[in-house]
């Protein structure tokens, strides 16, 4: 499922049905000496401003839906950008995976609260961000990687790298209960790296290295599992129930001694399912993920209020740091939707 027109024809199409998208090139417009190096999540607050959590000098970068930058910060307060929820009163929740913290900003870049001991992590096993090294799961946190908030302001946080569990806290930091155990059965993980909740409270959870998005009541208890995605990495769920999944895909981030990975190897891409898990929309996966539309390592999405969707990549450390795709390949793009 994967309309593509050659941009070289005119603007870039992709998606189908009633999820049909234009790619807005060269989003954002960025200043001469401003380089993002890769943008690791992405989120819009209530005015429509998009901010890009970012691995360069500014980790907080934020801009209007047109492409201007109108803001940056962060400089000295973050280890290494991971996930990003923006909440109802735009507050920002920054996961950081290697300072093993989740923080707490106000738009201006004001730290509101600190959840998490900065630079310990749990003992899981694991001292570093294979998930293969983990020989239980332990408390918060040990390189988490995203959060979720749901209608009540209570966060539940994916902990992830270098543990296998869903904590649950509450509005004000406190823990209130955890869930999950490493392995591919229901309610394990193998690196719980996305997460969000629907209009109905359900939990969903990108189990990327299980290559599977399993749904959970809000109490932690298992609903189901949908497995049509290739290591999903992030997770949006539109006020309709509409699930749009960034999938890394079988080509980057690939872990040492893991290959092959099977048959159905494709690309990174973005899936769009509906609530009960249908498929409507698809694209990436093509054989040249630097292309306009197309993917070399999703790791975020977004999208606003108007339906336009926001991607974001970790083109770098998924493998451009070993030469498997060129340095100045795409890190974000715009998606703007078509009328139906």
């Amino acid at each position: 499922m994967n309309a593509h027109k050659d941009s070289a024809s005119g603007p870039v199409e992709v998606g189908e049905g009633t999820f049909r998208y234009r790619v807005v090139e060269n989003w954002p417009s960025l200043p001469a000496d401003f380089d993002l190096v890769e943008v690791a999540s992405v989120a819009t607050d209530s005015r429509g401003r998009v901010y890009l959590f970012n691995r360069g000098q500014h980790p907080v970068a934020v801009f209007n839906s047109e492409g201007e930058l109108l803001d940056t910060w962060g400089e000295d307060g973050f280890a290494r950008a991971h996930g990003l929820t923006i909440g109802p009163d735009d507050a920002l929740y920054c996961v950081d995976d290697l300072d093993h913290t989740l923080k707490k900003f106000s738009t201006d870049g004001r730290l509101l609260m600190t959840v998490g001991e900065r630079g310990r992590f749990s003992d899981t096993g694991a001292t570093t961000v294979d998930y293969r090294d983990i020989i239980r799961s332990g408390p918060p946190f040990n390189f988490p990687t995203n959060v979720a908030l749901d209608s009540a302001g209570d966060l539940y946080v994916a902990d992830g790298y270098g543990n296998a569990r869903i904590h649950k806290f509450s509005a004000t930091g406190e823990l209130m209960f955890s869930w999950g155990e490493p392995g591919s059965g229901p309610g394990e993980f193998q690196i719980p790296h996305g997460i969000a909740i629907d209009g109905k409270g359900l939990v969903y959870v990108a189990d990327r290295e299980n290559s599977r998005i399993q749904r959970f009541s809000p109490n932690g208890r298992f609903v189901d599992e949908w497995t049509d995605v290739a290591r999903p990495c992030d997770l949006f769920i539109g006020e309709d129930g509409t699930v749009y999944v960034a999938e890394l895909g079988f080509r980057a981030g690939i872990w040492p001694g893991s290959e092959p990975y099977p048959p159905r190897a494709t690309g990174g891409r973005v899936s769009i399912f509906d609530s009960n898990g249908r498929l409507r929309s698809q694209w990436g996966g093509g054989e040249n993920p630097c292309a306009p539309g197309d993917f070399f390592a999703p790791h975020g999405l977004c999208v606003d209020a108007i339906g336009d969707i926001y991607v974001s990549e970790v083109t770098v450390s998924a493998g451009g740091n070993r030469g498997l795709v060129s340095r100045d390949c795409h890190c974000i793009q715009k998606f703007e939707r078509l009328p139906a």
